[in-house]
């Protein structure tokens, strides 16, 4: 991959420790430009504010970094690089205070993303948290909206599926290099990402996951969105993180509200108290920021089937999630039958499982 003369400056910077955008912010309006500051002698240095040790892994850095190397190790492993100064850097992301002089990109970018909405929330979510992140998600990519996430467990995970499962768009951005997938156990869904949407790093590849990367990783999820919307978390979560940066950088902020008897539930309760948005479907994000397309289409009513008891269990089901043993309660039916039937029903697509032996109608 060709790339203009400024992106091996920016990698040199992105590959010395200690130099950070805005520390690049200062040592660029010393030097004028990204090539000077490159080869800034200790002085200019100085007069940007650097310290000693930052300068010192400059100057090293200066002397021994192969950026051609670099480019070339980094383009054969089918990773892109987006500086500031291309036009294929995101819009929203430069508005930002301080965003990332470069990022680290597999997959693609499209315009299209501009139209983009944060998801985030506790990597322990309950069944009505992954089940709302399903239903407005879903809604939110099926009007084309790119989503954005971190591809942590939990909301994060189940955000990033569901808009595939919408064969909608997804961007996630890590707090780890682009090739080194953090938890592991989502490298296929990496993988699926990567082929509809982007992972993208402001940390050079190879770099493991460190607690310190992930609060800056937010500002990036925040920055790429129009909104962010959060869905379970405490009070100090990540996902508060995110949505703190959302209002700084002057985006709308939306929480599902949750049970008021739920630690889980108090991030996004609390931030609908202090003017959140409070959302319970994706036409109230639509809405809000203006995005509706297409008019929304009234719901039709579900055909039920002819078969008399799976018509009857469906009626005990919503888009609220009820355990197995509440629906034979309920229904006054044998276990056994209740199950079966259960069964049944998701096989024919009335009905989905989301946690252990919870269901709720999908359609």
């Amino acid at each position: 991959m060709e790339y203009p003369p400024h992106t091996r400056y920016y990698l040199g910077f992105n590959l010395v420790a200690g130099v950070g955008a805005v520390r690049l912010a200062r040592l660029l309006e010393q030097c004028g430009s990204v090539e000077a500051a490159w080869h800034a002698s200790p002085t200019a240095m100085a007069k940007a504010g650097l310290d000693a040790k930052t300068t010192a892994a400059l100057l090293k850095a200066q002397r021994t970094l192969d950026l051609e190397a670099k480019l070339e190790q980094f383009s054969k492993a089918g990773i892109e690089l987006i500086t500031l100064e291309d036009a294929t850097y995101p819009r929203l992301l430069a508005q930002i205070p301080n965003p990332p002089p470069l990022f680290y990109l597999r997959g693609t970018l499209s315009p299209v993303d501009e139209w983009a909405v944060a998801v985030v929330g506790t990597r322990s979510p309950t069944s009505y948290g992954k089940e709302a992140t399903r239903q407005i998600v879903r809604g939110l990519a099926r009007q084309g909206v790119t989503i954005v996430s971190g591809l942590a467990m939990g909301i994060d995970s189940v955000a990033h599926e569901a808009a595939l499962e919408a064969e909608g768009r997804t961007i996630a951005v890590l707090g780890s290099g682009v090739d080194v997938i953090y938890p592991e156990r989502n490298e296929q869904l990496a993988t699926e990402i990567i082929e509809n949407g982007a992972l993208i790093s402001e940390y050079a590849p190879e770099t493991r996951p460190n607690t310190f990367n992930f609060p800056p990783r937010n500002r990036i999820i925040s920055g790429l969105s129009l909104a962010t919307l959060v869905i379970e978390g405490g009070i100090k979560s990540g996902a508060l993180i995110t949505s703190n940066f959302a209002a700084d950088h002057g985006r709308d902020v939306f929480a599902v509200p949750g049970s008021i008897f739920s630690k889980i539930s108090e991030g996004p309760n609390n931030l609908i108290r202090n003017g959140a948005g409070l959302v319970t479907r994706a036409e109230d994000i639509l809405q809000a920021l203006n995005m509706l397309t297409v008019s929304t289409q009234q719901e039709v009513s579900l055909a039920m089937p002819d078969d008399p008891t799976e018509a009857k269990l469906l009626t005990y089901l919503s888009r609220e999630p009820q355990h197995a043993d509440l629906i034979c309660r309920a229904s006054g039916l044998a276990t056994s039958l209740v199950l079966s039937t259960l069964g049944m029903l998701e096989l024919k697509g009335y009905i989905r499982q989301v946690g252990n032996m919870e269901y709720v109608r999908s359609r």
